[in-house]
């Protein structure tokens, strides 16, 4: 290997430095291409390897900006070199360097997905110039529409994710006030595990269940979607506390396949006329009570084990709550919870986000959520975060 670093005579201000990989077993063909090189007024870095093994060693340690291809090497020849070095550099600027009798080889080589050819023996400096300069934009560019193209199939692919995890409230008659949030943990992440959802059933009831898949990613954003609707088909049935509990942990077995995933969950379902909440929690926080008199407090609420670690046990204990007249219950998962607290070493935990809520100004239920999950992500100072699920039901009884 041979590695040159120059600044063509005339190089213009500004130009950048194209790192430039020549793949070339002949040493003479080499140094008239070097030569080349410094009469184009580039700012380049060469590297001159003589086979494509050599080639693919050199591109595993550091990328180039673009590839001088000669069509006649030891270990590959003609448009299969084309395919090798694409297989391996598929980003790369690909120019293929071919001999003065080899009329259709330079045409075969784009073919194979080189961006363009030079015939040794009839290339100039300016000629040298605008192939490598235009190969290179050419190659930035089909890579930019590829991210583009990416990005969009990423952002519809989580819009139907997100359908899933966040569906429309099926509500009917009821005046309570429903606000949900959902976040995934990372800002580049499709979805979390998290999901919710609020239904008024035909008993005049609403049944509302927020739960949280362990782990992140497709598989356990997949899992909640799945939970979701099947919650909601399930409530939709007739199915209720234990034994709809049961079925979706014999749903999220079934579906988790080997993976060890398994998920928190609270059920609620709200009786506005008699002002009772009845809460079901599998391995889930308690809800939060917030009145206008006490502020918001934890309700202790009895503990079930969480779907899919122990499905033998099928225990999962009623807590009846009574309700005041007017007031606010909330259903969150961790990631609310977990965060740093400002500059502390711990964790914001249940009494920082109590003290956080009670803070700040009580507006409408919206903009009161959407404050404490702002405040919140603002003491996590930009660490990373866990999915973020919140779930607030409003009423006043008349």
């Amino acid at each position: 290997m041979t590695t040159t670093v120059a600044t063509a005579p005339g190089t213009a201000p500004g130009e950048p430095t194209y790192r430039i990989l020549l793949v070339e077993d002949d040493q003479g063909d080499a140094v008239l291409v070097e030569e080349l090189l410094l009469d184009t007024g580039l700012r380049f870095e060469l590297i001159v390897h003589g086979c494509l093994a050599e080639a693919r060693a050199e591109l595993a340690i550091r990328p180039v900006d673009c590839i001088l291809l000669d069509l006649h090497l030891p270990d590959a020849s003609g448009p299969a070199a084309v395919t090798a070095v694409r297989r391996f550099a598929p980003h790369t600027a690909v120019v293929v360097l071919t001999g003065l009798s080899e009329t259709q080889a330079g045409a075969d080589a784009m073919a194979a997905g080189a961006q363009d050819y030079l015939v040794k023996g009839k290339v100039e400096a300016d000629l040298m110039h605008r192939t490598v300069r235009y190969a290179v934009y050419r190659s930035q560019t089909e890579r930019a529409i590829l991210e583009a193209q990416e990005a969009r199939l990423r952002a519809e692919e989580n819009a139907r994710l997100e359908r899933g995890l966040l569906p429309r409230p099926i509500l009917g008659t009821s005046t309570v006030t429903v606000t949900t949030r959902y976040l995934p943990g990372s800002e580049r992440a499709l979805l979390g595990g998290d999901f919710l959802d609020v239904v008024e059933a035909d008993d005049g009831l609403l049944h509302v269940v927020v739960g949280d898949v362990s782990g992140h990613g497709p598989d356990a954003a997949a899992l909640g979607v799945c939970l979701r609707i099947a919650w909601r088909s399930l409530v939709l049935g007739g199915h209720r506390g234990p034994d709809l509990l049961h079925l979706m942990e014999r749903i999220l077995i079934a579906e988790r396949g080997l993976q060890t995933l398994f998920a928190t969950c609270a059920l609620l379902t709200f009786d506005q006329a008699a002002g009772t909440a009845t809460v079901h929690l599998a391995g889930h926080h308690d809800p939060l009570l917030t009145t206008a008199a006490d502020g918001t407090r934890e309700v202790p609420a009895a503990h079930g084990i969480a779907l899919g670690i122990a499905p033998e046990l099928r225990s999962w204990p009623v807590t009846v709550i009574p309700l005041p007249a007017a007031g606010a219950l909330t259903l969150y998962t961790d990631g609310l919870t977990e965060g740093h607290n400002g500059d502390a070493a711990g964790r914001l935990g249940v009494e920082g986000l109590l003290t956080l809520i009670d803070r700040l100004p009580h507006t409408d239920p919206a903009a009161h959520v959407d404050s404490v999950i702002k405040e919140a992500h603002a003491l996590n100072a930009g660490r990373h975060s866990d999915d973020l699920a919140v779930l607030r039901l409003d009423w006043r009884r008349r």
